[in-house]
């Protein structure tokens, strides 16, 4: 074998290391069936929030249909959430920001306004670039006057982001040149669900208490998910508390006062299997709603400082919001004397949740 018979032209190479085929069949790259000949490369810059890394990939399938046999490339903050139909699934640092720098590619699409990835997207050479890029002035730049500079405005002005009509897959598909048409997401099961105790009844109910320790203005009372509880327990409902390190004292106490299961907290990965177990999610915006849609859950989404337009549920969720309008829209903190999720009642979420589970 020598270095001038390899095909580094194959869709299926990857340079440092054996490819699928070899891994599979032993073959080498003179006798393989499965040669595909490499058209181009897409780079994907789209580093955070994991909920909104999970909500790209709806892109994926068009992606897939225009440029068939494209090597892809994702660089993000959490590599885990790209599906492993990405060619390359890569951290965001200086290792992968000096591979980016160096390789040429046909489509860069970034869909992030932080600075250092549109200093990335600036950088990057490539034939086509979609998304944000890096003005001169040092601060985010749409790429084009169209569906970017739109986008652009809704993150700058409060009134026009309350005023856009698109769902944010409408708006990134728009952006890329694309019209979205119900495409779903695309997530990852693990190959082996961790082994917890699931609450039985007519239904799993999954409750996602939290919402980081950043956004408290989205929080809903924990006597209110309490009472939850108890509704759906009432209603012959098994329920499972679910939550990351931030919500793991919260479930903790509400478990041994409620009687509902709380199997702990667990690495990203696993955290999508226990979350499967789920008949029916319900969740504030958060990771977990975007893990919930991604594995085709029933979702009653708690809303309150967002658009409630910007999300696709794809016809399997509901989204209730507090009887009192919030006016602290996008806003960490709520600024109000009164708290407009105090309005949200219990018996709404049951409610829901029941005519959820009964539509579906």
């Amino acid at each position: 074998m020598r270095e001038k018979d390899v095909r580094r032209d194959c869709l299926h190479f990857r340079g440092d290391v054996p490819c699928g085929p070899h891994k599979s069949k032993g073959v080498h790259c003179s006798d393989c069936d499965e040669f595909v000949a490499r058209r181009g490369r897409i780079l994907i810059i789209k580093l955070g929030a994991a909920g909104d890394v999970i909500r790209t990939t709806p892109l994926l399938s068009p992606l897939a249909e225009r440029y068939p046999e494209h090597r892809i490339s994702w660089i993000t903050q959490y590599p885990d959430l790209v599906p492993s139909i990405v060619h390359d699934r890569l951290r965001f640092g200086a290792e992968a920001v000096q591979w980016a720098r160096r390789t040429r590619f046909d489509v860069l699409i970034n869909l992030d306004k932080d600075r250092e990835a549109c200093a990335l997207a600036d950088e990057v050479q490539a034939d086509a670039k979609f998304g944000f890029t890096l003005g001169d002035d040092g601060f985010c730049a749409p790429v084009d006057d169209g569906p970017a500079a739109a986008k652009y405005l809704t993150g700058l002005f409060d009134d026009v982001s309350q005023a856009n009509e698109l769902s944010y897959l409408q708006e990134i598909f728009a952006i890329c040149g694309f019209t979205f048409a119900g495409e779903d997401y695309v997530l990852d099961r693990p190959a082996e669900a961790p082994d917890i105790a699931v609450p039985s009844g007519k239904a799993v109910i999954g409750l996602n208490t939290g919402c980081g320790g950043r956004w408290t203005s989205r929080l809903w009372p924990d006597r209110y998910w309490a009472q939850l509880v108890g509704l759906l327990q009432q209603a012959g409902h098994g329920v499972m508390l679910l939550g990351g390190p931030d919500e793991d004292a919260r479930n903790s106490v509400m478990a041994g006062t409620t009687g509902a299961a709380y199997p702990g907290t667990f690495s990203l990965r696993d955290f999508i299997g226990v979350m499967d177990r789920c008949d029916l999610v319900v969740s504030a915006v958060t990771m977990a709603m975007h893990i919930a849609i991604g594995l085709h859950k029933p979702l009653v989404l708690l809303n309150n400082i967002f658009n409630p337009r910007e999300f696709e549920l794809y016809g399997r969720g509901v989204i209730v919001q507090p009887e009192q309008p919030c006016t602290c829209y996008f806003q960490p903190r709520c600024r109000n004397e009164n708290f407009c999720l105090e309005t949200l009642r219990p018996e709404a979420v049951r409610d829901a949740v029941a005519g959820l589970l009964e539509r579906s």
